[in-house]
């Protein structure tokens, strides 16, 4: 990022945002200010995580990236919840997933593909991580079949079950890839070296943490100023709220994702941007998503986990070609192209349904 611009946009959008927040009542205003500073903000959450990362290593700075990342995503879902805006709350959670699996995914082999004829990462992390995508369709996909005819009291317990048992996953996941099978798994993801001459970090740790702690807090508020007014916008436009939450919404929210994975593929290190992208996504699927169901209950207004087809869908085609693509540990700029127009596709039918 260009120092000489970015922090002067960054404070003016945020003073711009605040300003028409809090004086103009024209709310898709209200809506485009909020998103154009939660996009600096977003941004300069993953320079800090990229930081951090540094200090962490590759395998858990991946993990920390794409889960400050996901900071966005998950407030601006917590406030949809309790606003009861549940359907835009479910295809905010596929809009991520789709759009880290297809979009950053795809721009960071493209990106990386362009400079670098292959790139090779870790095959057996490529090989778990594809497992774990199928796990994510299956524990939507079943739901969707087997409760939609039980009362609601019963899919609401049912769908508590279920999204404890995906949290426990997720953290025994975590312990089996950054404990028990760290060696195999590689600290060194890409077979680069943790520090790359010139390639020292911007800020020192403790710098990098504070402003990783601020940015957060700033995407927090930007979030819930963008929600008060994402209604008023999709019936202005007359976008469904399917489209706003799969694509708008996570876009905005995927940018810390975006920017971060790019960057690491075009220094050559894949490995990284594929466990952010990815990563993100599997966070998304079976941390992110169930966290909700659990919130919702103390909102007072419980969210059970059936998906529409629609969602399922392009979950499920989206798993599946990220797992054909990367499951082989190595990459190409025309494996990129090929995320991006499914991308292309499932946004094209998700705007006119």
């Amino acid at each position: 990022m260009n120092k000489k611009w970015f922090y002067p946009i960054l404070i003016l959008s945020t003073l711009i945002s605040t300003v028409v927040h809090f004086t103009v009542h024209n709310q898709p205003l209200q809506f485009a200010t909020a998103c154009l500073s939660l996009l600096f903000w977003a941004a300069m959450l993953g320079k800090a995580t990229e930081n951090v990362a540094h200090y962490a290593g590759e395998r858990l700075g991946g993990l920390l990236n794409a889960t400050f990342g996901n900071a966005a995503e998950l407030i601006i879902a917590i406030f949809l919840v309790k606003e009861g805006f549940f359907d835009m709350v479910k295809a905010s959670v596929t809009g991520s997933i789709i759009g880290n699996l297809l979009l950053v995914l795809g721009l960071s082999l493209f990106a990386g593909g362009l400079k670098f004829k292959t790139q090779q990462f870790n095959p057996m992390l490529a090989g778990h991580n594809a497992s774990l995508m199928m796990l994510s369709v299956i524990a939507l996909f079943v739901p969707a079949v087997f409760l939609q005819q039980l009362p609601s009291a019963k899919i609401n317990n049912v769908s508590l079950i279920i999204s404890g048992a995906l949290i426990l996953g997720y953290f025994l996941w975590l312990y089996f890839s950054l404990v028990t099978h760290k060696e195999e798994l590689g600290e060194k993801i890409d077979g680069m070296p943790d520090h790359v001459e010139g390639e020292e970090p911007e800020w020192s740790k403790g710098v990098s943490i504070l402003l990783l702690v601020v940015s957060t807090a700033f995407v927090a508020l930007q979030s819930e100023w963008l929600v008060h007014s994402v209604e008023a916008v999709a019936q202005a436009l007359g976008w469904s709220e399917l489209f706003v939450g799969a694509f708008l919404i996570a876009i905005i929210g995927n940018a810390a994702e975006h920017s971060a994975a790019i960057f690491l593929a075009m220094k050559n290190r894949i490995g990284a941007a594929v466990e952010i992208a990815i990563g993100s996504s599997l966070q998304i699927s079976l941390f992110v998503a169930p966290m909700l169901v659990f919130i919702s209950w103390l909102f007072g207004n419980p969210m059970n986990i059936i998906f529409s087809t629609y969602e399922i869908a392009a979950i499920a085609v989206s798993a599946f070609i990220a797992s054909s693509i990367s499951r082989d540990g190595s990459t190409n700029w025309y494996e990129g192209v090929l995320l991006l127009i499914v991308y292309t596709i499932l946004g094209t039918v998700f705007f006119v349904v």
